[in-house]
């Protein structure tokens, strides 16, 4: 009987150990997936990246000219962004562990938001080199190939990929001819990869931009105006169920996705001080990242 327990006792505290093994593993596995993002707090917009609890800080970019909008590839250490060192807005990559940096395009237009495809062999960007607006294009990882998805006069922004890689999400600005406001109404929109099946998924007052898709690719997070501030939404993959997240008090803008689709980081504050916050989708914990004067903006969860 006695060795019957201390059978009973070893397996109890072996399964004890087991479980707080898979809780700190969770864990550590969300703190391992380091956030990107742009931060003025060294004199200009520079990238750098960080745990997602908000330690261990990196500049990534050092440039007297602007670096923004930084995208993770899902393949290897590398991220992209554009910037304006070169003179105009250009597309560059570089790699995290020996700062390796690559140009990728090179055009007198403004090349602006890179977005890597999942399996890495593709970047979506926005540019204006054929149109006197923004429009969707793709090219190789290598800068070559590039090849227009949409060529309009409509303004267009924040492109995203599905998790599969068939369809692509990004904002279009549709501006009526009585509509004298700046932003105008943008809505957010879904394409096949290829640029055939335009869809178009808001249909709200206010420019609705910054689209993502959740990791399983059944929900969508963007972030919207509503009655004079922005706020983060979430809703369905084909549009439906709009649910305002944040309903927030100062702007909230900027949303991605954590891998395990149960948190968003974005970008929040007023009055030209902006930090990096992660809000759960479900408790709508919130937890504040950065602390600096200044802008904090842009986040990407890798």
């Amino acid at each position: 009987m006695k060795k019957l327990l201390t059978t009973i006792a070893l397996i109890t505290i072996c399964s004890c150990k087991s479980s707080k093994n898979q809780v700190i593993t969770k864990q550590e596995k969300l703190n391992n997936e380091p956030i990107a993002f742009v931060s003025d707090r060294d004199g200009n917009p520079e990238i750098y990246i960080m745990d997602s609890d908000g330690k261990n800080v990196q500049r990534l970019t050092n440039s007297d000219s602007l670096d923004f909008s930084p995208s993770w590839s899902k393949v290897d250490n590398k991220l992209y962004f554009y910037s304006k060192r070169d003179g105009n807005s250009e597309i560059y990559s570089i790699d995290i562990e020996d700062k390796n940096l690559i140009r990728l395009t090179n055009n007198p237009a403004n090349d602006v938001l890179p977005v890597p495809s999942p399996n890495g062999n593709l970047i979506l960007f926005m540019s204006d080199r054929n149109s006197s607006s923004k429009n969707l294009y793709a090219m190789e990882k290598n800068g070559s190939n590039i090849k227009a998805l949409t060529n309009n006069r409509f303004y267009e922004e924040s492109p995203d990929w599905s998790p599969d890689a068939k369809k692509i999400i990004f904002t279009r600005q549709l501006r009526d001819s009585s509509d004298t406001s700046h932003a105008g109404n943008g809505e957010i929109h879904l394409i096949d990869s290829n640029g055939s099946n335009l869809i178009r998924l808001t249909n709200k007052d206010g420019y609705d931009s910054g689209a993502k898709f959740s990791p399983d690719g059944q929900k969508i997070a963007f972030y919207g105006y509503n009655q004079n501030q922005w706020d983060l939404y979430i809703m369905n993959s084909d549009g439906s169920n709009l649910n305002n997240l944040t309903n927030d008090t100062i702007e909230c803008y900027s949303p991605d996705w954590s891998s395990n689709g149960e948190w968003l980081v974005y970008t929040a504050g007023k009055d030209g001080n902006y930090n990096i916050w992660k809000i759960n989708i479900k408790t709508k914990e919130r937890i504040q990242l950065t602390n600096t004067k200044g802008r904090n903006e842009g986040p990407n969860w890798r």
